[in-house]
């Protein structure tokens, strides 16, 4: 029988464990983002992972997915009547080369080891497949997931389904804004306060300029509706380096005042860090990066953070240890081969 079989809204799991009141359902709408935001927040505790994740929150982030329609996408767990887990999936094209079928869930820590993330994943898995099937290419196709090194749960299940680590991310933590090294600007390179008429060419040159890099996929270029609708969106805190009306690379800068509250910190994320390829190796990125990390003190800051792939070609790990951060927690993407 399928796994994909679905009868007045419950959807059928081959795998489900029998358990009391187990139960499986489609995507509902809006209504369904609290009990997502309150699944998250369920879990991050046990799987040491920080964040605060509001209803809020993700109805903005899922008005702007790709490759994913959520009732068609998504499955939920139940218990009756009360929501305790649920997964997605996506897929993108990387670079011509490869198609990447993406899942990723969450389950309440207290029903975990008891075969029902499994099935989930091998539901996901079915999915993936069902959506492969109606595309026409002949590229390699593999299935990705991620974890923390936190998220033993989630470790021990990719690795027992077949699942390899194919890349590591770090986030990396600056602990104070004393000691910020010196570092110009390039010569003919200069920052500019960032316009809402300049949104466009930003998000074209972080395309570009990510495109370089490990994973990247056009299906997942920003664009100006998503930029100006992420949280904690300020471009007072950018800094934004341009070359005539080119502009070369960027920091783009934010706080999160909720994260800082719930964890009782001051902290600025100098993130989305990028250099187009001809104006590299030129010290760029370490004058935004110095630059950024005034004006985070200035706001009031006390520590930085941001997140990196460990394997950058560029040189970026290196780069941001020099600028005084390191690693705190490591993050690992596996794939399987269909």
């Amino acid at each position: 029988m399928s796994t994909l079989a679905i009868e007045n809204s419950t959807v059928f799991v081959k795998d489900a464990p029998t358990l009391p009141g187990l139960n499986f359902r489609g995507f509902r709408g809006d209504s369904d983002f609290p009990f997502m935001a309150g699944i998250i927040m369920g879990c991050k505790d046990e799987d040491e992972i920080e964040r605060v994740e509001t209803a809020e929150d993700i109805q903005r982030g899922y008005s702007h997915l790709v490759n994913c329609d959520p009732y068609k996408d998504m499955l939920f767990a139940q218990i009756g009547d009360r929501a305790i887990g649920y997964s997605r999936v996506t897929w993108a094209n990387e670079g011509g080369e490869k198609m990447i079928y993406i899942h990723f869930g969450f389950l309440l820590p207290e029903w975990r080891r008891l075969r029902i993330g499994r099935a989930m994943l091998r539901y996901n898995q079915d999915r993936l497949r069902q959506i492969a099937a109606g595309q026409e290419n002949d590229l390699p196709c593999f299935f990705e997931s991620g974890s923390a090194d936190t998220e033993t749960a989630a470790e021990a299940l990719l690795l027992s389904e077949g699942f390899s680590p194919v890349r590591h991310f770090y986030r990396m933590r600056r602990p104070d804004l004393e000691n910020i090294p010196e570092a110009p600007m390039p010569e003919g390179l200069e920052v500019r306060p960032v316009e809402p008429e300049h949104y466009q060419a930003i998000c074209d040159a972080e395309n570009e300029a990510f495109r370089d890099h490990w994973g990247f996929s056009d299906d997942f270029k920003m664009s100006v509706e998503e930029l100006v609708d992420r949280p904690n969106f300020d471009p007072s805190l950018w800094k934004v380096a341009w070359d005539g009306d080119q502009v070369t690379g960027m920091v783009r800068s934010y706080i999160d005042g909720k994260e800082n509250t719930e964890y009782n910190r001051l902290r600025g994320w100098t993130e989305d860090i990028s250099v187009r390829r001809p104006w590299r190796k030129r010290g760029l990125a370490s004058s935004l990066i110095a630059q950024s990390l005034h004006t985070i003190k200035d706001r009031g800051m006390q520590e930085a953070a941001l997140g990196v792939d460990t394997q950058n070609l560029s040189g970026a790990l290196r780069l941001y240890e020099r600028m005084g951060y390191s690693p705190d927690k490591r993050f690992t993407n596996y794939r399987k081969e269909f």
